[in-house]
């Protein structure tokens, strides 16, 4: 079980600090997207990140299990639209310094390059779920991502690559959000520098 508190802070900034980011490679014409591990405080008292259910109304990948986030705006790092998707979609509203750094690029088969943002959100209130872009927002518990039953990884026909997922209670996280949250949990909180870009998506997040 983890604690909120400043040794799991200090945990998380120092392996982020000694850890080997890797940019894409190859971005090419690929979207820029940057999405937020955010660690919050869950009603338990446990650390725990916060995981959206996608809005149905959304144009694209609606319904779906998601980390806050999105597309980067004209002139906007990483960092910027991380913060500012998680004010938007949750009414979140955290300053540069929470970030705790950053994991390694994710390339998507819907066309994006994702980074995904580590924030430190002991301090932010209760989210606000924008209805337009989420219909439900979950606290999820730190131990279940570093369960022995995760990661699974399956293989899909046709599907060139195998595919990563998550099992978080009830429900099946599948990639590119599963990669990089499993990839949070090798660093972060297991302290081993996993790889995961070569994890493949379901056919159904390709759009």
């Amino acid at each position: 079980m983890w604690a909120l508190d400043d040794e799991l802070r200090a945990q998380v900034a120092r392996a982020l600090q000694g850890f080997e980011r890797r940019p894409a490679s190859d971005a090419g014409d690929l979207k820029q997207a940057a999405v937020a591990i955010t660690v919050v405080r869950a009603r338990t008292g446990r650390a725990a990140f916060l995981l959206t259910h996608r809005s149905t109304r959304l144009r694209r990948h609606s319904g779906q299990w998601a980390l806050p986030g999105g597309r980067l705006d004209e002139g906007e790092t990483a960092v910027q639209a991380a913060l500012r998707e998680l004010h938007e979609e949750l009414g979140i509203a955290l300053p540069v310094d929470c970030v705790l750094g950053l994991l390694d690029d994710y390339v998507t088969r819907s066309g994006y390059v994702m980074t995904p943002v580590v924030v430190w959100g002991a301090g932010a209130g209760h989210p606000v779920p924008n209805p337009d872009e989420v219909a439900s927002v979950h606290y999820v518990p730190l131990d279940h991502i570093t369960r022995p039953e995760n990661p699974i990884i399956v293989d899909e026909p046709g599907n060139p690559d195998p595919v990563m997922r998550l099992r978080l209670q009830n429900r099946f996280i599948h990639a590119p959000t599963a990669a990089v949250l499993y990839q949070f949990a090798e660093v972060c909180l297991c302290g081993r520098a996993t790889r995961v870009a070569h994890l493949g998506q379901p056919r159904f997040t390709w759009r």
